[in-house]
């Protein structure tokens, strides 16, 4: 029992560790070993593009973006970009009408549906061959479209996702830590990328071809997660692009940046349930661990955190280390405690004369 109540306390961490540390280094290994290439043609006729930006209340952003998207060194007759507006409230469809003589078109939702039905939304009036999403507060600097949209050359490539750099000024100090994980995460996916495929694109710059857009996901999931997926389904692999960089801001208040964090892991969890086949090793070998890896088991430690913490709790009665890890060792209490009694049917043995031992109990 006691073997036990260690391992589940131990789960949640030693899981972060793989998923955090063990897992790049079995990709950076097999990439090393066979490392797999992007075959884009030099010269070949860029395909027509859709630029989509679905946005809701972002008129204070939404014309900087804008002037980007129009500064992109793409081909203008093959480029058409799209704003969908989901409902918004604050004058976003006003300013984005001001674009309308520069080829901007906007298709403006009845009632707020949300991100992913508005990327659904897009494809009834998309004209492109590859579907380009951009997030509405961020910057496309000139030459990343066409990094972009040049891997498509290769025909097993269904998904290509771009580089986030996080920014942000002296006042954001306090979420220079986004930066660095989104560093890391454009590590991962690169290293993905050489072993054969990323199982989740940028939600800020991704490209995907119309085919595999075609069929609608259902709300409430995520369109630049499940992409790599549905792509996966249907025969092609997803790539990450480090030439296609994107600007992205950094997130000026630390709550908020938690707050973001929680609602992407929610629908995280609810995609990776729905596409929940491609878990499956026997039918998508090498992708099925990568995905168990990469996602499932980066959440797995925050959902396993209240029983790791109720099995630390019962630890604590046997084990000072456990003690020391709830934060409850004191200098000069016993190292057994003699008013538990783990062996004897309701456990406790006479009065508790330790304010610790009290909270023990009342944690269990």
């Amino acid at each position: 029992m006691f073997a036990f109540t260690a391992i589940l306390a131990a789960a949640p961490l030693a899981i972060a560790i793989y998923a955090y540390a063990g897992y790049p280094l079995i990709l950076w290994i097999v990439g090393r070993l066979r490392p797999r290439r992007i075959d884009a043609l030099v010269g070949a006729a860029w395909p027509t593009v859709t630029v989509t930006v679905p946005v809701y209340n972002a008129g204070s952003k939404i014309r900087g973006t804008l002037e980007g998207i129009l500064q992109l060194d793409y081909p203008r007759a093959l480029l058409q970009v799209l704003v969908i507006s989901d409902a918004s409230t604050d004058g976003t469809d006003i300013v984005v009408r001001e674009f309308a003589g520069r080829g901007v078109e906007l298709l403006r939702l009845q009632r707020r549906i949300g991100k992913t039905a508005a990327e659904n939304a897009a494809l009834s009036v998309a004209r492109g061959e590859i579907i380009v999403n951009v997030d509405a507060t961020i910057l496309v600097p000139p030459s990343s479209l066409k990094a972009l949209v040049r891997v498509f050359d290769d025909p097993t490539i269904g998904v290509a996702s771009g580089r986030d750099v996080s920014v942000g000024g002296t006042s954001q100090s306090g979420t220079g830590a986004e930066s660095s994980y989104t560093g890391y995460e454009m590590w991962i996916r690169d290293l993905e990328t050489r072993v054969g495929s990323i199982v989740g694109a940028s939600g800020c710059f991704y490209g995907i071809r119309r085919s595999i857009h075609a069929k609608p996901l259902p709300i409430g999931l995520s369109w630049d997660f499940a992409s790599p997926l549905v792509a996966q389904k249907q025969g092609y692999r997803s790539v990450s692009v480090p030439a296609a960089v994107c600007i992205v801001p950094r997130t000026a208040e630390i709550r908020t940046e938690i707050t973001r964090k929680v609602r992407t892991m929610a629908r995280g969890l609810r995609t990776l349930f729905y596409l929940r086949a491609l878990m499956n090793p026997l039918r998508y070998g090498s992708f099925a661990l990568m995905l168990i890896s990469h996602k499932l088991l980066r959440w797995v430690p925050y959902l396993l955190a209240p029983i790791s913490f109720a099995a630390l709790c019962l630890l604590a009665v046997q084990s000072v280390i456990a003690r020391v890890l709830l934060g409850g060792h004191r200098r000069g209490l016993p190292s057994q405690i003699n008013c538990i009694d783990p062996g004897r049917s309701g456990g406790l043995r006479g009065r508790c004369s330790s304010r610790w031992h009290s909270r023990v109990v009342g944690c269990l």
